[in-house]
């Protein structure tokens, strides 16, 4: 839906970036919003797929209690980096305690859509700001986003046709093992580990919007792995060109954060990559997740 079709809201709304990203602010979430107010919200973030909100004091429990609105939250994986009380909070932190990281350190070294190796993806992802670093008056740390949505609006008629139909495999077990490769922050992945995790995913290469209907590229460099019932050369190439059409700067959105941060992304319409030029400061985030329905 175009960003000029959105109406008056019972909050302000500052559009942040050309395509997407948006600040909604006059709104207070630490108190429950009536149903009026979520939906608006709802519908501000269906438009414009990645929404802050600046400023908000919340407690874990106040932030779930806000994701479980859009529906069940998901359990990450990682168990190891998931709150103790609340294992819907899955922290991402490059802090140490006892020489041990109390939250992921690497998440987002590629650019993904979140959770997308399992059945039924990330519909949507709030994290939530509690540690910012800082240099000479800047924070660091951004995120970017890029609308997959835009980026498939934007392929040529030709190449939406060759891409009508076909479904591609989404692994978590080889994304693991490629971040232990390059990064060395991660073991590798023994069987034994690997049959905790998740299965494979097989999801269309264009995903259709559950709820706005529009179509967007859903195969990203993070977790798609090949492209099926094609040959595997056609296949590289084809991942290769939309892994680059997608994360054009034209696409994207920039976020700098801040102290109280909560962010919110449409994990259907764009992609995002992390920023990683803050060591040796502290970074503390705590991220929910909303599940989706089996992407169609």
């Amino acid at each position: 839906m175009p960003r000029d079709e959105i109406g008056a809201t019972p909050f302000a709304v500052q559009p942040q970036g050309k395509l997407i990203g948006a600040e909604i602010s006059q709104i207070d979430l630490t108190q429950p919003l009536p149903d009026s107010v979520f939906d608006a919200v709802s519908e501000t973030f269906d438009q414009y797929s990645v929404v802050v909100f600046r400023d908000q004091d919340l407690t874990g429990e106040q932030r779930i209690a806000f994701s479980k609105r859009f529906g069940p939250l998901q359990i990450n994986v990682r168990s190891e980096f998931n709150n103790p009380r609340h294992p819907e909070i899955y922290t991402v932190s490059n802090i140490l305690k006892d020489g041990k990281p109390i939250g992921s350190q690497d998440a987002g070294r590629y650019w993904h859509s979140d959770l997308c190796y399992l059945e039924k993806p990330t519909k949507a992802s709030m994290l939530y700001a509690i540690e910012v670093p800082r240099r000479e008056g800047a924070s660091l740390g951004d995120t970017v986003f890029a609308s997959a949505r835009a980026a498939y609006d934007d392929l040529p008629q030709d190449m939406k046709q060759r891409l009508e139909g076909l479904r591609a495999v989404n692994s978590y077990n080889a994304m693991f093992d490629r971040k232990a490769a390059q990064f060395g922050v991660r073991p590798k992945l023994n069987d034994e580990a690997k049959s905790k995790y998740p299965k494979d995913a097989i999801h269309p290469v264009i995903r259709t919007h559950p709820n706005t209907g529009e179509k967007c590229i859903y195969v990203c460099e993070g977790y798609t792995t090949q492209i099926l019932d094609i040959p595997e050369a056609e296949s590289r190439e084809l991942l290769e060109f939309l892994f680059a059409h997608v994360t054009q700067p034209k696409y994207q959105y920039r976020h700098s954060w801040r102290k109280a941060d909560l962010l919110m992304w449409d994990n259907c319409a764009v992609q995002h990559l992390a920023s990683f030029d803050y060591a040796p400061l502290h970074r503390h985030m705590e991220r929910t997740t909303v599940e989706g329905s089996v992407p169609y």
